[in-house]
């Protein structure tokens, strides 16, 4: 572990002390909530289209949990905006893993993917895939 890690640390720390985007947007095209029972950690995602019923114009979330959960929730929200829904569906765990800059430990995992699978969930729900009363996302894989 050299400097670039102490410098993905320093950018974990800030985006768990100062969160980007953290909040609720006024009237989102899709809200999905989940959680990572084995921590606790529990996030809200909103997520508003631009008029191409497509494209990510805003992402906002709010929540609680861990530093890497929320750090990675606050990162997310910067990432997604301009992209598609459909680049949001191909968003994998080797993506957040990247995203945050540092190693992940297998218990951490489930820790810095729930924001990402909450948004891929909440679009899917948003598409009428999966039904918003009986599918909560759960990170227990």
């Amino acid at each position: 572990m050299g400097t670039g890690s102490d410098m993905y640390r320093q950018q974990i720390l800030d985006h768990y002390k100062n969160p980007r985007n953290y909040g609720e947007l006024e009237d989102p095209d899709f809200t999905h909530v989940g959680e990572n029972p084995s921590c606790g950690d529990t996030i809200k995602v909103d997520v508003s289209l631009d008029d191409d019923g497509e494209t990510i114009e805003a992402v906002a979330f709010t929540g609680d949990g861990c530093a890497i959960s929320m750090a990675s929730a606050s990162m997310l929200s910067e990432r997604l905006r301009g992209m598609t829904v459909e680049e949001l569906d191909a968003f994998d765990t080797d993506d957040v893993t990247e995203m945050l800059g540092v190693d992940i430990s297998p218990m951490r995992i489930k820790c810095a993917v729930l924001g990402r699978q909450v948004a891929q969930d909440g679009a899917k729900i948003h598409r009428g895939e999966l039904d918003p009363d009986a599918d909560r996302t759960r990170t227990e894989e």
